[in-house]
């Protein structure tokens, strides 16, 4: 049976207008989300990968907005949606988990209210009905005694569950798609490992799409069936962790994968990305990374690399790549000769 597409983003360009000028976080930005899949989108800060799922959500600062591009919610552009028709995607077809719980949570009302005003918004659910769904979304994302756990504050819980009770509020309405922008960056470690293994088995439970927003590799490894690493607004690379993990073919990816430790760099110095990220203020006319590629050439300066097939078989936008790629064909046509 064909894997439905739900969501497909087709070149989106997100700018903010600022004192200085107007900030390109997104340049020309394009994925397909399929139906009860997990798409990972990795990057360091200012890559662009938080903006580009707050664009599909639109709900950008008020200096942000879309300048072009498609985003296509099965089959319909909802870019050119009114705003009483994104109110009811958000949350009944798509929701967000963000970074911190705490402040994503509204420290004067109760986690049942908050559930509950979340569940009347968006369902018909009123009164009992409501409660009964707030307690069962509690228990089921593991929260220990529902019943009384709802009457109490932000405050009395701890970061993993209140995190376990936005990810019980982004999933009250049943959304055929869940943002989750840097899910796990305030928890330790242990917290970490739970929360994620509690989305995995909910996205099973569940089939809903999921696009999972981080810096952190490791947590893309272990959860993402496709992967797309970001930088200065673009899309580097895409394939699935196999490939990013073990066949990179950006340099930026393999600038990436230097830079964190692992059990075959023990005793060894990591080896850090060189320069300072990109200013959007100020791209360059060619591939975003290139002022810190150590294998730039002399095309990298002038000219934006095109998306290509690599030779294993997944997408990059590197000159090297090409490069590569080229080299390659000229081999196998020299052996068929």
């Amino acid at each position: 049976m064909a894997e439905e597409t739900i969501l497909s983003v087709i070149d989106l360009h997100t700018s903010f207008t600022t004192d200085k000028g107007e900030v390109k976080a997104v340049n020309g930005v394009s994925f397909n989300l399929t139906a009860g899949k997990i798409l990972g989108i990795v990057g360091e800060s200012g890559s662009g990968k938080s903006v580009s799922a707050y664009s599909i959500m639109q709900i950008l600062e008020k200096n942000g907005s879309i300048k072009s591009g498609q985003i296509l919610y099965k089959g319909e552009d909802i870019t050119k949606w009114p705003e009483s028709k994104m109110r009811d995607f958000r949350g009944k077809r798509c929701s967000i988990i963000f970074q911190d719980p705490m402040t994503s949570l509204n420290p004067v009302f109760t986690i049942g209210y908050q559930l509950e005003e979340a569940i009347k918004l968006h369902t018909d659910r009123r009164g009992k009905e409501a409660r009964d769904r707030a307690i069962e979304m509690l228990e089921l994302v593991g929260v220990n005694e529902p019943q009384k756990r709802i009457k109490q504050y932000p405050f009395e819980f701890s970061g993993g569950m209140r995190q376990r009770v936005m990810i019980a509020m982004a999933l009250a309405c049943e959304p055929d798609i869940l943002i989750a922008d840097e899910p796990t960056t305030a928890l330790d470690v242990t917290i970490q490992a739970q929360i994620l293994e509690l989305m995995k088995d909910l996205q099973a439970k569940l089939g809903m799409a999921i696009i999972m927003v981080t810096h952190d590799l490791g947590v893309i490894a272990q959860m993402a069936d496709e992967i797309i690493v970001m930088y200065g607004g673009r899309v580097c690379e895409r394939g699935t962790a196999e490939d990013i993990f073990y066949r990179p073919a950006h340099e930026y990816t393999k600038g990436l994968l230097r830079s964190i430790p692992s059990v075959d760099t023990m005793g060894q110095r990591l080896e850090p990305i060189s320069g300072t990220p990109i200013n959007l203020l100020n791209m360059p006319k060619g591939c975003a990374f290139c002022p810190r590629c150590d294998a730039a050439m002399k095309i990298c300066l002038e000219e934006q690399p095109p998306e290509t097939r690599t030779v294993d078989g997944h997408l990059a936008a590197c000159w090297q790549a090409i490069r590569a790629e080229i080299d390659a064909g000229m081999i196998r046509a020299e052996q068929k000769a």
